[in-house]
């Protein structure tokens, strides 16, 4: 079974690198929470109930909603009046990594939100002349039109990958908009001055993808197997995983998006200096070069057997200046600690609301 472990008990846990080991995972995720590193909560928090990993595997109807540049398809559950709760998934993954997250928050009082991220799923650009750009900034962006479109002030933000970057970037320059943090592997924002700077031979093996989009090669390769790209990528990532083909096939559905392709590449070359961003948004993209302080309540979540790169939690830990708690959630819990650990990752939701 899963269990969470605090920072202060593993305060020197170092960088892991790919794992080839397989297990399975338990079926379950209890929540033996710690509390170090963290101001008290306002209140007990109520336990979310455990769930099978895999339990739910649709959502009830995708919504469409004209926001920015975008028409974003997303899931909704909850009562209408409920505290929002938006969960931003990362790549190559979709709103299905929060497939038993969402009913758990639901159940507890939230309105929960999963939008696609733009070129996945049924989200879609709104004009055909719009720049496909995938760079940091223009995704967040992307999150601010979304709530501005469903006139929804403030949210709790959760997300991993992709998602728990541009979750930390709305927190980050926009707290007014974020009530609080649910991040996976922490302060992802990043700049491009910083990643031109080399890392270690074996760091650097962990980035292979990296390099192979940044060839003419990679994007036809990735454009032809882009369904095999993301079943590898999944197994790198979560190592102890099981998954079942019809849990990756569902996922991968949202890769047939006409703009996925472009979208990905531009996100990899553009983090390597080899496509530029956008002008429009380099004001935006300086300030995220300073590495700007989250200053709304926050928690940090890792799985234990996270074989995508990722920092200690030590790493980053004066990144977050307010209330704050970081937890390592165990039984082989890899990239996707959405849908690995659903227990885990609302449970850390309902306890930040709470700080």
């Amino acid at each position: 079974m899963s269990t969470i472990q605090t920072t202060e008990d593993i305060n020197h846990q170092r960088r892991r690198f790919f794992g080839t080991a397989a297990m399975t995972i338990a079926a379950t995720q209890i929540g033996l929470i710690g509390a170090a590193s963290a101001q008290p909560s306002k209140a007990k928090s109520p336990s979310v109930p455990a769930v099978r990993p895999g339990s739910h595997t649709s959502f009830a109807s995708i919504k469409q909603v004209n926001a920015g540049l975008l028409n974003v398809g997303y899931a909704e559950a909850g009562p209408a009046d409920g505290p929002v709760v938006i969960l931003l998934h990362g790549w190559p993954y979709d709103i299905h990594s929060f497939a038993d997250v969402t009913p758990l928050l639901a159940s507890q009082g939230y309105r929960v939100i999963v939008p696609y991220v733009r070129g996945c799923g049924s989200t879609r650009f709104l004009s055909n002349e719009t720049f496909r750009n995938g760079q940091q900034a223009a995704v967040a962006i992307d999150t601010i039109d979304f709530m501005d479109a469903l006139k929804i002030d403030k949210a709790i933000l959760g997300g991993f990958d992709w998602g728990g970057r541009t979750a930390d970037i709305v927190a980050a320059l926009w707290p007014e908009r974020c009530k609080a943090l649910v991040a996976v592997s922490g302060y992802l924002i990043g700049g491009l001055e910083a990643n031109k700077a080399p890392l270690p031979p074996a760091a650097e093996y962990q980035w292979w993808y990296q390099y192979y989009f940044a060839t003419d090669r990679g994007v036809l390769g990735y454009e032809k197997y882009r369904h095999d790209f993301g079943k590898l990528i999944w197994q790198i990532a979560s190592p102890r995983w099981e998954f079942d083909d019809a849990t990756y096939n569902r996922t991968a559905e949202s890769f047939n998006n006409p703009d996925y392709v472009a979208i990905v590449i531009h996100n990899y070359r553009w983090r390597l200096s080899v496509a530029k961003g956008d002008p429009r948004y380099d004001t935006l993209e300086n300030k995220l070069a300073a590495g700007p302080v989250i200053t709304v309540p926050t928690i940090t979540l890792e799985g234990d057997a996270n074989g995508a790169p990722h920092a200690d939690g030590s790493a980053y830990r004066k990144k977050y200046a307010g209330k704050y708690e970081h937890r390592i959630i165990n039984g082989g819990i890899g990239h996707n600690l959405p849908q690995e650990a659903p227990q885990a990752f609302a449970q850390a939701v309902v306890d930040v609301d709470r700080f």
